[in-house]
């Protein structure tokens, strides 16, 4: 998490163009199979970190970035940074959605304070975000920021807002090590890979009862670090000979599919994002491996049921993100014709947490960073209430499937 044509999971080589033309062009795309069957993303249970269900919190109104109507303030600026274009852009223009959803519905019933959403794209390269970052930091009217999207791009530049002093809040930055930085401005919008990873893992392993879980991991911060914690929780469950890494960008995974195929395994739980994950679903069926295909948030995006087709159908997928409302549901599609997606509750959230701190005078940056500290409030997606190291005091993860 959509403004964009989505990529392609694979490209046909001469040899799948011959085939095409012996089927009579017969065959669908997955784009075309995923739409034919009206596959989706359904919320499944909401689990805690024995992987045991908990039932929601009741009906608990969220905060409302509307505020009474009455608010005055000089012009500032929310910016939002992360992929906006690029494999993995979709969870990117989800959360960027999200914001302005919230930005829009406060400017249209505040006359006297209008805020400006600036968006920043890094692709999700952690390269790219280090450029970015400064320009962020340089731009005066900005004191609060969305973002960074993913790890790795946050670990990059923790530290140049840091040294600024400008709160900055990520709707989907998972990596467990982030909060240990020391960082004064990291604010981390729902539960980490501490507490995903063992939660997934339990639920595989107690809930589901697995015997056998082929782990595979992409190399990224992201993926290694959720990945450790799953085959941490999963200990012998976790097949050693099925011990797979791979790389961010691989499309081919045919080696990782022999080996998973040899091993037999109950579930095979990916560890990356869905520009990966689609293909290497596809190729696992192709390649006759019958275990449950488990992801977890960087997956679990509607790209990846449009990109694998049927064969993303039956996946399970793990999310510290929450489900959107009805309510919600309805004004995010009113507004950019399609469903919110992963992160698109958060982004919404942490927006609307900004907002309230500047309509409640908090117009600096050291002012909005105090109000965001001492925040404790319902949203969309959870309740917000952050430790002293930028974590969330109650954090739960639910499990979904692709039906």
């Amino acid at each position: 998490m959509r403004g964009r044509v989505a990529r392609k999971a694979f490209a046909l080589g001469s040899a799948g163009v011959v085939a095409l033309a012996i089927a009579g062009c017969n065959q669908s795309t997955p784009e075309e199979e995923a739409a034919q069957t009206d596959l989706k993303i359904v919320e499944k249970v909401q689990i805690d970190e024995n992987g045991a269900e908990v039932q929601g919190a009741g009906d608990v109104a969220p905060a409302d970035p509307a505020g009474d109507g009455n608010a005055v303030c000089p012009p500032v600026m929310i910016a939002m940074m992360g992929a906006l274009n690029g494999p993995d852009a979709a969870l990117g223009i989800n959360i960027k959605n999200g914001v302005q959803l919230a930005i829009d519905k406060h400017n249209a019933a505040n006359a006297q304070c209008q805020v400006q959403l600036k968006a920043f794209d890094t692709e999700g390269d952690p390269q790219k975000a280090t450029g970015v970052a400064p320009q962020i930091v340089d731009e005066p009217f900005i004191i609060g920021v969305v973002g960074p999207a993913f790890s790795g791009e946050t670990k990059a530049t923790g530290d140049v807002f840091n040294q600024a002093g400008l709160v900055a809040t990520t709707a989907s930055a998972t990596n467990v090590q982030l909060s240990e930085n020391g960082w004064r401005t990291f604010f981390r919008g729902l539960a980490n890979d501490g507490v995903q990873g063992p939660s997934v893992a339990n639920y595989l392993k107690n809930t589901l009862g697995n015997k056998k879980v082929c782990v595979v991991d992409d190399s990224t911060d992201y993926g290694l670090g959720l990945a450790e914690a799953v085959r941490t929780t999963l200990g012998p469950v976790a097949d050693a000979s099925c011990n797979i890494s791979v790389k961010k960008g691989d499309k081919d995974f045919s080696a990782a599919v022999t080996q998973i195929k040899g091993a037999a395994p109950d579930s095979v739980f990916y560890s990356g994002y869905y520009s990966e994950a689609a293909p290497f679903v596809q190729q696992l069926k192709d390649g006759g491996v019958t275990a449950t295909f488990v992801s977890a948030d960087g997956t679990k995006d509607p790209e990846f049921v449009k990109q694998a087709g049927e064969a993303s159908k039956g996946a399970l997928l793990s999310c510290p993100c929450g489900p959107a409302t009805e309510e919600f549901a309805e004004e995010y599609k009113q507004k950019f014709g399609q469903d919110p997606g992963t992160y698109s509750t958060e982004g919404y959230d942490l927006g609307t947490i900004l907002l309230k701190g500047i309509d409640s005078g908090a117009i600096t940056r050291a002012d909005l960073l105090n109000f965001v500290r001492n925040y404790e409030g319902q949203g969309v997606a959870r309740k917000y209430q952050w430790t002293d190291k930028g974590e969330l005091t109650t954090t739960l993860i639910w499990m979904y499937d692709v039906q």
